[in-house]
């Protein structure tokens, strides 16, 4: 009988610690690391993986995603695992479904098809819903097949609304009672396996509800959050996530709680010419002061290009914006009436001509704004076209632009933000931070606009490869190891005797990220962006391969990760 049941002969080894690359085999038994040595016969394995010229290093650990409901119709949560992923976090940025009493099934649907733009018809043809409490939402996960290991916060919105109900949690602080019933239910979430909590703050917020209200966490009292950071002192285990918090407000939740925060986001501004903006100096010396006096504090770092995509059908990241967001609020008739009113459009006009940056919302400029796909023969000739370019052969305003096309396109008209090329000087000091953490990918959200999911690859192609960020060794420490010591993950993130085998096997020179295509492959026909990496030769998921030249195997290898192991 075989000694391993997969042998890796061959391949240039980066085993997630910063150790020296080197080329070895690994021995794989019972979805472990059994041998990592020189040479291994073949006749000890019973299946031998030839890694010559490729690189073989611990599989991608995503710690931002929003998987929480198509890991229930998806088992390998793509597009994350195409792309070497073989972690993943949910419940970030306190949105979730558990726990949820069933007749407001409906409504934290509803939430989440705005807030994080999970189309509505996937998630009720797709979610089993075979659970009220977060323990029993961790129970369903645990028996859903699986192709990536999964993680999983304790989301504050939907612990406050199951608690106080979703309009007096809004309006509110919790009461005393309430407070002591909500703390129970965290400490029996924590017992039953989630590694913490998270929460979207700050009273500006562009992900909104789906009626265009704030979140429950936006609204909360800092005394009521930071009473659930003192939970956690409590148990003694765990960390936050939290995004929009201040500065001033993570310290505090670093200190409450004694435990870790994962603040979001690190990124590189840049204006109008693509320059970078310095305010990223501020946040690295911010996150280097804070661990200097023992308050920890990781930042994900925003390491992927963020570009966008979409109609106005569907699009709802103005929402900082409130002329914008009751503009794109309703059925596609419903905002097209509203897109066509005089006043709304001079209220926007308004704002754009106020802004700082010339910008809708304050999300991006209107000259970086491409029409990427038209509908109507007689308007094609504007494919190409930039809104501002548009403007001036129309001799009228940007915003005016913007929208007479989309409905004269029957609100059909495709936008595309230009591609810049990124300050990679800038990026460089962002990716090589202290205390920073690669990631962002919003994986499972805003699948009509984004694919940050690429970004492992992104950040090994372009970074690494193309602009020598920084070595590999480097790299996959920060892909791999580095957030798994951060988020709690206590056997992942490396390639060592004795760990779960995750791993990742690619031809450095021929990886590329894909380009961006459509996938009808939701529940309902529903369609989202995908973008299909190639050089990755296999990818593994607890010693069993999850993908083999980009084909998904079937196999479903993946955990629930309780306390951060399985």
């Amino acid at each position: 009988m075989p000694q391993f049941d997969t042998v890796i002969k061959n391949g240039t080894v980066f085993d997630g610690q910063r150790t020296p690359r080197f080329n070895g085999d690994i021995g794989i038994k019972d979805g472990y690391v059994a041998s990592i040595g020189g040479k291994i016969h073949s006749s000890d394995a019973g299946k031998v993986i030839d890694a010559t010229g490729l690189n073989v290093a611990p599989g991608f650990i995503d710690l931002h995603t929003h998987y929480d409901s198509q890991v229930f119709w998806d088992p390998w949560c793509s597009i994350s695992s195409w792309h070497g992923v073989t972690s993943v976090a949910i419940g970030n940025c306190g949105f979730g479904f558990a726990p949820c009493k069933p007749e407001d099934q409906d409504r934290a649907m509803l939430t989440m098809s705005r807030n994080e733009a999970v189309p509505l018809e996937s998630m009720q043809e797709g979610m089993p819903w075979d659970w009220e409490t977060y323990p029993e939402f961790l129970d369903s996960l645990d028996r859903t097949p699986k192709g990536v290991n999964m993680l999983s916060y304790m989301p504050l919105n939907p612990l406050m609304a199951y608690v106080m109900g979703l309009e007096a949690a809004k309006s509110r602080p919790a009461n005393e009672a309430e407070m002591a019933e909500m703390h129970r239910l965290m400490k029996e979430g924590l017992e039953a396996g989630g590694c913490g909590w998270s929460a979207q703050i700050g009273e500006n917020d562009i992900q909104r509800d789906y009626d265009g209200t704030l979140m429950i966490t936006n609204l909360m009292t800092h005394d009521d959050l930071l009473s659930f950071a003192r939970v956690l002192r409590e148990v003694g285990r765990g960390f936050i996530q939290c995004i929009g918090a201040s500065q001033d407000l993570t310290e505090k939740l670093a200190d409450e709680s004694g435990r870790p925060v994962i603040y979001n986001v690190l990124g590189v501004a840049t204006d109008q010419h693509g320059a970078a903006m310095p305010q990223y100096k501020d946040t690295i010396k911010w996150l280097d002061d804070c661990n200097a006096r023992g308050t920890r504090v990781f930042a994900q770092a925003l390491t992927a290009e963020n570009n966008f995509q979409f109609t106005f059908e569907e699009w709802n990241l103005f929402d900082s914006s409130p002329v914008w967001r009751e503009m794109t609020l309703g059925t596609v008739e419903e905002r097209a009436v509203k897109m066509a009113d005089p006043e709304r459009r001079a209220a926007a006009k308004a704002e754009f001509d106020d802004s700082e940056y010339g910008g809708v919302g304050i999300v991006f400029s209107l000259d970086q704004l491409i029409v990427g796909e038209l509908h109507k023969p007689e308007l094609d000739h504007y494919t190409g076209w930039t809104v501002t370019e548009i403007a001036k052969d129309r001799d009228c305003h940007p915003v005016d632009a913007m929208l007479d096309i989309a409905l004269e396109d029957d609100m059909k008209a495709l936008f595309v933000t230009a591609p810049r090329p990124t300050d990679m000087a800038a990026m460089k000091e962002v990716a090589n931070s202290a205390f920073a953490l690669p990631g962002v990918s919003d994986g499972g959200a805003h699948t009509k606009f984004i694919t940050l999911g690429r970004y492992p690859t992104e950040f090994l192609a372009l970074l690494v490869r193309d602009n020598e960020v920084m070595d590999l060794e480097q790299a996959h420490w920060r892909l791999s190891a580095y957030p798994a010591l951060a988020a709690g993950f206590r056997d992942r993130g490396t390639i060592r005797e004795g760990a779960p085998a995750d791993i990742v096997i690619y031809d450095l020179e021929a990886l590329e990220m894909g380009e961006t295509e459509k996938a009808y492959d939701y529940p309902a026909g529903a369609w989202r962006l995908v973008r299909k990496p190639e050089g990755y030769r296999h990818i593994m998921v607890n010693g069993e391969e999850t993908f083999v030249d980009g084909e998904c195997t079937g196999a479903t290898s993946g955990k629930l990760l309780r306390h951060g192991s399985a």
